[in-house]
């Protein structure tokens, strides 16, 4: 029994630290945050309690529900093209090997390398509408009539910058799939050749259902990170023209920090914070349907 005693406060001091920390580093800001939302600061000076005014008008507010459904839409695109072709990358990658598959391994993985600021202005300039690489190009195959306003055109500039974003995160999920083929082992592959099987039945009925805990990871660390999506937007367009490219972190620093509308900014962000707990929960649950 005292053993039992002891042992329960020896996992209490080796956990401890770590409840501490996440109470003051994400606990704490959440509900400070929280405690301003309800407020009418600016930012600077004194500030009065108004209770819920700023999530009401959040929840109203037509750019908070377009910069979602511009993060939705970016994390479908995402989910159903960038990650398709990512595991096929790794499964390709894995059946080359040698000198070939490191040689690709290092090109997937320059732009995860490169800083967010570099490759964002590199496609400010490519995306250019005088001078930029694509609109030239175009020119050289005689297609201009297909160039456009890349960063310009209400109509297309999400889906201008969803192939930046899609390109600087592509490295990542290579290697994520490619490191969880990697793992695999091997002696089942070997059984089911004897048996057999061809590489597209060995690919559905093996390699699949084996990395779905792998796929499951890389799908929901995807969709949050489209949905805290802020430093390529605020690099290349900050959400114009006309909040067509907006989505909610670079919404929420605009109005916090720019506008000085600092409550509903807090405002903003505990609502930012609540979708990606409920996102996060709910791709869970899917995903242990699944594979449990």
């Amino acid at each position: 029994m005292q053993s039992y005693r002891q042992n329960k406060k020896t996992i209490f001091m080796l956990v401890a630290p770590g409840y501490a920390f996440f109470l003051l580093a994400v606990l704490f800001p959440i509900g400070l945050s929280f405690y301003y939302a309800l407020t009418d600061w600016s930012g600077i000076g004194s500030f009065n309690y108004i209770g819920f005014d700023n999530f009401q008008r959040a929840l109203g507010d037509r750019v908070f529900w377009h910069s979602l459904k511009n993060a939705a839409t970016l994390a479908i695109m995402t989910v159903t093209i960038q990650h398709p072709l990512a595991f096929l990358f790794a499964v390709l990658l894995d059946r080359i090997g040698g000198k070939v598959e490191r040689i690709f391994k290092t090109i997937f993985f320059i732009p995860c390398v490169i800083p967010i600021m570099v490759t964002s202005k590199m496609w400010v300039s490519i995306y250019n509408s005088q001078y930029g690489l694509l609109n030239k190009a175009l020119d050289f195959l005689h297609l201009g009539f297909l160039k456009q306003q890349w960063l310009g055109d209400p109509k297309i500039v999400l889906y201008s910058l969803i192939v930046i974003m899609m390109w600087q995160g592509f490295g990542w999920a290579v290697l994520i799939y490619y490191a969880g083929v990697k793992s695999l082992p091997e002696e089942v592959f070997e059984a089911a050749k004897i048996d057999g099987a061809n590489r597209r039945q060995t690919l559905g009925r093996i390699t699949i259902p084996l990395m779905l805990p792998v796929i499951a990871v890389n799908v929901i660390w995807a969709v949050i990170s489209s949905l805290k999506q802020m430093e390529t937007i605020y690099l290349t367009t900050n959400g114009g023209p006309g909040n067509a490219s907006q989505f909610l972190a670079n919404y929420l620093y605009i109005k916090a920090f720019d506008a000085y509308e600092f409550a509903y900014g807090n405002a903003v962000s505990v609502l930012f914070v609540a979708v990606c707990l409920i996102t996060t929960v709910v791709l869970n649950k899917c995903f242990k349907k699944e594979y449990y």
